[in-house]
Protein backbone atom coordinates (compact mmCIF):
# COMPACT_ATOMS: atom_id res chain seq x y z
CA UNK A 1 0.00 0.00 0.00
CA UNK A 2 1.16 3.34 -1.27
CA UNK A 3 0.69 6.23 1.59
CA UNK A 4 -0.83 9.36 0.52
CA UNK A 5 1.13 11.89 2.28
CA UNK A 6 0.18 16.63 1.96
CA UNK A 7 2.82 18.81 3.64
CA UNK A 8 1.90 21.80 5.37
CA UNK A 9 4.54 24.08 5.19
CA UNK A 10 6.56 23.05 3.32
CA UNK A 11 8.60 26.07 2.27
CA UNK A 12 9.82 25.90 5.57
CA UNK A 13 13.55 24.52 6.34
CA UNK A 14 11.46 21.51 7.92
CA UNK A 15 8.67 21.30 5.57
CA UNK A 16 11.71 21.35 2.58
CA UNK A 17 13.72 18.73 4.32
CA UNK A 18 10.19 16.49 4.77
CA UNK A 19 9.37 16.93 1.05
CA UNK A 20 12.75 15.37 0.01
CA UNK A 21 12.40 12.94 2.57
CA UNK A 22 8.91 11.49 1.02
CA UNK A 23 10.00 11.82 -2.51
CA UNK A 24 12.38 9.56 -1.74
CA UNK A 25 10.77 6.84 0.58
CA UNK A 26 9.42 3.55 -0.88
CA UNK A 27 5.94 3.39 -0.32
CA UNK A 28 4.95 6.94 0.14
CA UNK A 29 3.27 9.42 -2.40
CA UNK A 30 3.53 13.50 -2.17
CA UNK A 31 0.26 14.58 -3.46
CA UNK A 32 -0.06 18.27 -1.85
CA UNK A 33 1.70 20.79 -0.46
CA UNK A 34 -0.22 23.44 2.22
CA UNK A 35 0.63 26.91 2.65
CA UNK A 36 -0.61 30.37 3.59
CA UNK A 37 -0.40 31.92 0.89
CA UNK A 38 -0.85 31.41 -3.43
CA UNK A 39 2.56 30.50 -4.51
CA UNK A 40 2.20 29.61 -7.86
CA UNK A 41 0.02 26.42 -9.03
CA UNK A 42 2.75 23.83 -8.20
CA UNK A 43 6.12 22.88 -5.97
CA UNK A 44 8.13 23.04 -9.36
CA UNK A 45 7.44 26.64 -9.46
CA UNK A 46 9.17 27.42 -6.28
CA UNK A 47 13.34 27.76 -6.89
CA UNK A 48 14.20 25.46 -3.77
CA UNK A 49 12.51 22.50 -5.28
CA UNK A 50 12.95 20.48 -8.40
CA UNK A 51 11.33 21.90 -11.43
CA UNK A 52 9.88 18.48 -12.29
CA UNK A 53 8.47 18.31 -8.84
CA UNK A 54 4.37 18.39 -10.27
CA UNK A 55 2.58 18.79 -6.71
CA UNK A 56 -0.30 21.09 -6.46
CA UNK A 57 -0.17 23.91 -4.01
CA UNK A 58 -3.22 24.69 -1.72
CA UNK A 59 -4.48 27.74 0.65
CA UNK A 60 -7.31 26.00 1.86
CA UNK A 61 -7.10 22.79 4.11
CA UNK A 62 -10.58 21.24 2.82
CA UNK A 63 -10.05 22.20 -0.95
CA UNK A 64 -6.54 20.08 -0.56
CA UNK A 65 -8.02 17.02 1.16
CA UNK A 66 -11.82 16.97 -1.04
CA UNK A 67 -9.18 16.94 -4.29
CA UNK A 68 -6.17 15.18 -3.31
CA UNK A 69 -7.83 12.62 -0.93
CA UNK A 70 -3.87 12.46 0.99
CA UNK A 71 -4.02 9.51 4.06
CA UNK A 72 -1.78 11.58 6.21
CA UNK A 73 -0.67 15.53 6.92
CA UNK A 74 2.32 15.88 8.00
CA UNK A 75 2.01 19.79 9.46
CA UNK A 76 5.60 21.84 9.92
CA UNK A 77 3.71 25.26 10.30
CA UNK A 78 3.50 27.34 13.12
CA UNK A 79 1.60 27.65 16.44
CA UNK A 80 -1.11 29.98 15.20
CA UNK A 81 -2.42 27.66 12.15
CA UNK A 82 -1.67 24.15 13.35
CA UNK A 83 -4.61 23.63 16.08
CA UNK A 84 -6.96 24.40 13.12
CA UNK A 85 -5.14 22.00 10.73
CA UNK A 86 -5.56 19.10 13.16
CA UNK A 87 -9.07 19.81 13.55
CA UNK A 88 -10.03 19.56 9.96
CA UNK A 89 -7.59 16.92 9.00
CA UNK A 90 -9.18 14.87 11.71
CA UNK A 91 -12.77 15.67 10.92
CA UNK A 92 -11.71 14.47 7.41
CA UNK A 93 -10.45 11.58 8.14
CA UNK A 94 -6.42 12.31 7.43
CA UNK A 95 -4.63 11.46 10.36
CA UNK A 96 -2.42 14.37 11.14
CA UNK A 97 1.82 13.61 11.53
CA UNK A 98 2.32 16.98 13.56
CA UNK A 99 5.73 18.84 14.41
CA UNK A 100 4.35 22.00 15.50
CA UNK A 101 4.27 22.81 19.10
CA UNK A 102 2.59 25.20 20.94
CA UNK A 103 -0.76 23.29 21.60
CA UNK A 104 -2.97 24.54 24.88
CA UNK A 105 -3.45 21.60 27.18
CA UNK A 106 -7.96 22.20 26.22
CA UNK A 107 -6.25 21.89 22.57
CA UNK A 108 -5.09 18.66 23.49
CA UNK A 109 -7.66 17.58 25.19
CA UNK A 110 -10.37 18.66 22.58
CA UNK A 111 -7.96 17.15 19.83
CA UNK A 112 -7.79 13.62 21.82
CA UNK A 113 -11.47 13.60 22.25
CA UNK A 114 -12.30 14.14 18.42
CA UNK A 115 -9.61 11.59 17.36
CA UNK A 116 -11.16 8.75 19.70
CA UNK A 117 -14.75 10.20 18.65
CA UNK A 118 -13.26 9.68 14.63
CA UNK A 119 -11.52 6.75 15.19
CA UNK A 120 -8.44 8.30 13.36
CA UNK A 121 -5.22 8.11 14.11
CA UNK A 122 -2.77 11.19 15.05
CA UNK A 123 0.54 11.56 16.61
CA UNK A 124 1.83 14.83 17.96
CA UNK A 125 5.35 15.18 18.46
CA UNK A 126 7.38 18.24 20.23
CA UNK A 127 10.57 16.48 19.03
CA UNK A 128 10.81 13.97 16.33
CA UNK A 129 14.66 13.41 16.70
CA UNK A 130 15.09 9.44 18.42
CA UNK A 131 17.97 10.69 20.06
CA UNK A 132 15.78 14.05 21.93
CA UNK A 133 13.29 11.12 22.50
CA UNK A 134 15.83 8.64 24.78
CA UNK A 135 16.79 12.25 26.34
CA UNK A 136 13.67 12.51 28.26
CA UNK A 137 13.19 9.02 28.98
CA UNK A 138 16.34 9.38 30.42
CA UNK A 139 15.96 12.45 32.42
CA UNK A 140 12.57 10.97 33.31
CA UNK A 141 14.40 7.82 35.45
CA UNK A 142 16.73 10.11 36.55
CA UNK A 143 14.12 12.59 38.18
CA UNK A 144 13.28 9.68 40.51
CA UNK A 145 16.61 10.06 42.32
CA UNK A 146 17.95 13.58 41.49
CA UNK A 147 14.67 16.01 42.18
CA UNK A 148 16.24 18.82 42.01
CA UNK A 149 16.11 19.77 38.13
CA UNK A 150 16.07 22.87 35.62
CA UNK A 151 15.67 22.63 31.93
CA UNK A 152 17.89 24.34 29.23
CA UNK A 153 16.40 24.56 25.86
CA UNK A 154 18.04 26.15 22.96
CA UNK A 155 16.84 27.00 19.72
CA UNK A 156 17.44 29.04 16.61
CA UNK A 157 16.23 32.49 16.89
CA UNK A 158 13.09 31.81 14.14
CA UNK A 159 11.42 29.83 16.45
CA UNK A 160 7.73 31.27 17.55
CA UNK A 161 7.30 29.41 21.17
CA UNK A 162 9.18 29.35 24.27
CA UNK A 163 9.71 27.22 26.17
CA UNK A 164 9.63 24.85 22.99
CA UNK A 165 7.86 21.85 23.02
CA UNK A 166 10.64 19.63 24.16
CA UNK A 167 11.26 21.59 27.01
CA UNK A 168 7.35 21.42 28.32
CA UNK A 169 7.37 17.73 27.24
CA UNK A 170 10.32 17.04 29.21
CA UNK A 171 8.76 18.65 32.14
CA UNK A 172 5.70 17.23 31.96
CA UNK A 173 7.22 13.74 32.05
CA UNK A 174 9.39 14.71 34.91
CA UNK A 175 6.82 15.98 37.07
CA UNK A 176 5.06 11.83 36.39
CA UNK A 177 7.61 10.87 38.91
CA UNK A 178 8.43 13.86 40.83
CA UNK A 179 6.68 15.75 43.54
CA UNK A 180 6.31 19.31 42.80
CA UNK A 181 8.52 21.18 45.13
CA UNK A 182 10.15 24.48 45.39
CA UNK A 183 14.08 24.92 44.14
CA UNK A 184 16.28 27.18 44.92
CA UNK A 185 16.46 29.64 48.10
CA UNK A 186 13.28 29.68 50.03
CA UNK A 187 13.43 33.77 50.00
CA UNK A 188 14.94 34.00 46.35
CA UNK A 189 13.97 37.37 44.20
CA UNK A 190 14.48 38.19 40.89
CA UNK A 191 15.85 41.70 40.56
CA UNK A 192 15.09 41.29 36.78
CA UNK A 193 11.41 39.38 35.98
CA UNK A 194 12.17 35.90 34.05
CA UNK A 195 15.90 35.31 35.51
CA UNK A 196 15.00 32.65 37.24
CA UNK A 197 13.17 31.06 33.67
CA UNK A 198 9.62 29.46 33.72
CA UNK A 199 8.21 27.75 36.47
CA UNK A 200 6.43 24.51 35.68
CA UNK A 201 5.78 22.67 39.16
CA UNK A 202 8.63 23.80 40.56
CA UNK A 203 10.83 22.92 38.15
CA UNK A 204 12.87 25.89 36.01
CA UNK A 205 12.88 26.18 32.44
CA UNK A 206 14.98 28.77 30.77
CA UNK A 207 15.26 29.53 26.70
CA UNK A 208 17.86 30.35 24.36
CA UNK A 209 17.21 31.75 20.85
CA UNK A 210 20.44 32.39 19.01
CA UNK A 211 21.36 31.94 15.40
CA UNK A 212 23.41 29.37 14.26
CA UNK A 213 20.95 27.27 17.14
CA UNK A 214 18.93 24.30 15.50
CA UNK A 215 17.33 22.14 18.59
CA UNK A 216 19.36 21.79 21.50
CA UNK A 217 18.34 20.56 25.22
CA UNK A 218 20.66 19.73 28.57
CA UNK A 219 18.25 18.40 31.64
CA UNK A 220 20.51 19.61 34.70
CA UNK A 221 20.04 17.35 38.18
CA UNK A 222 21.53 18.56 40.84
CA UNK A 223 22.16 16.63 44.04
CA UNK A 224 24.95 16.92 47.39
CA UNK A 225 28.71 17.50 45.97
CA UNK A 226 27.20 16.47 42.37
CA UNK A 227 25.68 17.10 39.39
CA UNK A 228 24.29 15.04 36.41
CA UNK A 229 23.93 16.83 32.92
CA UNK A 230 21.87 14.80 30.12
CA UNK A 231 22.45 16.77 26.47
CA UNK A 232 20.92 16.19 23.51
CA UNK A 233 22.33 18.73 20.30
CA UNK A 234 20.10 18.02 16.49
CA UNK A 235 22.76 20.09 14.56
CA UNK A 236 20.74 19.56 11.13
CA UNK A 237 17.36 19.25 10.59
CA UNK A 238 18.00 15.28 8.64
CA UNK A 239 18.21 14.57 12.11
CA UNK A 240 13.96 14.85 12.57
CA UNK A 241 13.41 12.99 9.57
CA UNK A 242 13.42 9.31 10.58
CA UNK A 243 11.28 10.16 13.47
CA UNK A 244 9.02 11.75 11.08
CA UNK A 245 8.87 9.02 8.33
CA UNK A 246 8.30 6.46 11.31
CA UNK A 247 4.95 8.44 12.94
CA UNK A 248 3.93 8.40 9.24
CA UNK A 249 3.96 4.95 8.62
CA UNK A 250 2.58 4.46 12.37
CA UNK A 251 -0.22 6.66 12.15
CA UNK A 252 -1.85 4.14 9.39
CA UNK A 253 -2.49 1.60 12.40
CA UNK A 254 -3.74 3.94 14.73
CA UNK A 255 -7.22 4.80 16.64
CA UNK A 256 -6.32 7.26 18.74
CA UNK A 257 -4.14 10.48 19.32
CA UNK A 258 -0.90 9.98 20.54
CA UNK A 259 1.07 12.90 22.19
CA UNK A 260 4.76 12.14 21.97
CA UNK A 261 7.20 9.72 19.94
CA UNK A 262 8.27 8.12 23.28
CA UNK A 263 4.67 6.28 23.09
CA UNK A 264 4.98 4.43 20.13
CA UNK A 265 8.32 3.69 20.07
Amino acid sequence: MTIKVAIAGARGKMGREAVNTVLKRDGMELVAALDYKYVGESLAELEIFSPNLNVPIYTDLTNLIQETTPDVLIDLTNPQSVYEHTKVALLHNVRPVVGTTGFTEEQLAELTHLAEEQQVGCIIAPNFAIGAILMMKFAQEAAKYLPNVEIIEMHHDRKLDAPSGTGVKTAQMIREVREGRKQGHPSEHETIDGARGADFDGMRIHSVRLPGLVAHQQVLFGGEGQLLTIRHDSFNRESFMDGVMYCVETVMSLDRLVYGLENIL
